[in-house]
């Protein structure tokens, strides 16, 4: 299992922030355009909650699509909030997201676990592509959001 860990700190309001980071709207602007990410959840609402379920197509490679579930299973509100896979490419998906509020704005801290399927070659998959596509896709998430909120 991979755990990876991510951090920015913005020159933003924590309830800025939070209103941002917490409506599922928004995941498309800080997913990489090659990704092909489109929000398929009809009825996810602009607002985070514990228990809501949000579907996603993603177009990872090739551009063939897979589709993607996850569940919003805990939320503090302006801490935190976690999501885990229901269904999707991962054999094991789960995703922390923690805001700070700190002198000059607020720290972002996300902690990453996840597991691709399929035992050894899964892990092959992993090594070879898939940690180095996942890192890609937080180094662009900062650069978005150091152009849209500063550094």
């Amino acid at each position: 299992m991979q755990e990876l860990y991510f951090t920015q700190q913005l020159p933003i309001s924590l309830d800025d922030a939070w209103q941002f980071f917490s409506n599922p709207a928004n995941l498309k602007e800080i997913t990489p355009p090659h990704m092909g990410f489109v929000v398929t959840s009809k009825h996810s609402g602009d607002v985070m909650y514990a228990g809501q379920i949000i579907r996603y197509i993603v177009k990872p490679v090739l551009g063939i699509p897979l589709k993607w579930c996850t569940e919003i299973t805990h939320v503090e509100d302006r801490k935190y909030f976690i999501d885990e896979q229901r269904f999707g490419p991962y054999a094991f998906w789960h995703h922390q997201h923690h805001f700070t509020e700190v002198e000059g704005g607020v720290l972002m801290e996300d902690i990453l676990n996840y597991k691709l399927p399929l035992w050894f070659l899964g892990d092959i998959v992993d090594s070879v592509f898939v940690n180095n596509e996942v890192k890609g896709i937080f180094t662009y998430r900062k650069k978005i959001l150091t152009e849209r909120f500063g550094s």
